[in-house]
C-alpha cells in the first residue's frame, strides 16, 4: 500500500506541478481563456492512461499460467526504465521546467492556426508521460500484490496530489522540491532494484530463465517472507528471504550504479513550488 501510494503521490505531484505552470502562466499573461484547452488535455490523458491500464489489466487475466509469467516479467522491466527515466529526468528538470513549459506554452499559441489544439496537444503529452509512467508501475504491483492494499494506497496517493495541486494552484502550498524529489527518488531507486529482481523470478517461472538459481543466502529464520515486516518489505522492495543468485546479483547490478549515478548528479536547488508555479 506504500509504495503505490508514493509512486502516485509523486507522479500526481509531477503533473501538478507542470498544470499548475500551465494555468498560472496562462492567467498571468492574460490567456485564461484558454484553460478549456488545458483542461481538455488533461481528460485526454487521464482518459488514455486509464484505458490503456484497463486492457492490460483484462488482457493479463486471460493469460495461461506461463504467459502471464512473462507479462509480469516484460510490465516489470518496463516500470524499471520509466522509473528509471523518471527519478534521472525530474532530477534534472526541475530546475528548468518552468522556463521550458512558458516557452512551449508561447509557441503553442504563438500561430493563429489551429491554437487551442496545440496547446492541448502539449498539456496531453506532458500529463500522458505521467499517467503511462504510473499505468506499467501499477500493472507491476498489482501483479504482486494481492487485495485491496495496493489500490487503496494508489488512490490515495493520487487524491493528496490533487488536493495538492489544487492548493499549488491558489497559493496555499509550500513544499521543498529538491528534498521531496532526493528522497523520494532514492526510495524509488530501491523499489525499482526489486522490480529488476521480481522480473528476474517471473522470467524463471515462465521456464525463459533457468541459470543461478542456487540460494544466495536464507533468512528465513530471522525475517521470513510472512512476517509482518517480511511483507512489508516484500510489497516495497520485492524483498524475499530466500533469493537465488540471479535475483540477488541482478538486484546489485541495478541497484549500485543507479544509486552512484543519482547521488554523484549536481542536487537541484531548492525550489518551493508555490513560487514556481506564481511567479
Amino acid at each position: 500500500m506504500l509504495v503505490p501510494f508514493l509512486i502516485m503521490l509523486r507522479e500526481g505531484i509531477e503533473a501538478a506541478l507542470i498544470v499548475g505552470i500551465v494555468a498560472s502562466y496562462l492567467r498571468q499573461t492574460g490567456r485564461g481563456n484558454w484553460m478549456p484547452a488545458v483542461w481538455c488535455g488533461i481528460i485526454l490523458a487521464i482518459g488514455l492512461s486509464l484505458s490503456v491500464f484497463a486492457a492490460l489489466y483484462v488482457a493479463a487475466a486471460e493469460f495461461p499460467q506461463r504467459t502471464q509469467e512473462l507479462f509480469e516479467a516484460v510490465v516489470g522491466v518496463i516500470a524499471v526504465c520509466l522509473l528509471t527515466t523518471m527519478v534521472f529526468w525530474m532530477h534534472k528538470a526541475v530546475r528548468t521546467i518552468k522556463a521550458e513549459l512558458q516557452h512551449s506554452i508561447d509557441e503553442a499559441l504563438a500561430s493563429h492556426d489551429h491554437q487551442g489544439m496545440a496547446l492541448v496537444g502539449m498539456v496531453f503529452l506532458a500529463v500522458a508521460r505521467e499517467g503511462l509512467e504510473s499505468v506499467f508501475f501499477l500493472l507491476a504491483t498489482f501483479e504482486q500484490n494481492a487485495g485491496y492494499g495496493a489500490p487503496i494506497g494508489a488512490f490515495l496517493g493520487l487524491a493528496c496530489a490533487v488536493a495538492f495541486g489544487v492548493a499549488l494552484y491558489y497559493g496555499g502550498a509550500r513544499l521543498n522540491l529538491r528534498m521531496f524529489f532526493r528522497w523520494t527518488s532514492i526510495l524509488i531507486i530501491f523499489v525499482a532494484a526489486g522490480l529488476v529482481a521480481t522480473a528476474l523470478r517471473s522470467l524463471h517461472e515462465a521456464g525463459l530463465w533457468n541459470y543461478m538459481q542456487g540460494v544466495a543466502f536464507d533468512v528465513s529464520g530471522i525475517l521470513p517472507d510472512d512476517s509482518a515486516v517480511g511483507s512489508v518489505l516484500a510489497g516495497i522492495f520485492g524483498y524475499t528471504a530466500t533469493p537465488s543468485n540471479g535475483e540477488f546479483i541482478a538486484y546489485l547490478l541495478y541497484l549500485l550504479p543507479a544509486l552512484f549515478l543519482f547521488l554523484r548528479a549536481p542536487a537541484v536547488p531548492s525550489t518551493p513550488t508555490s513560487k514556481a508555479a506564481q511567479s
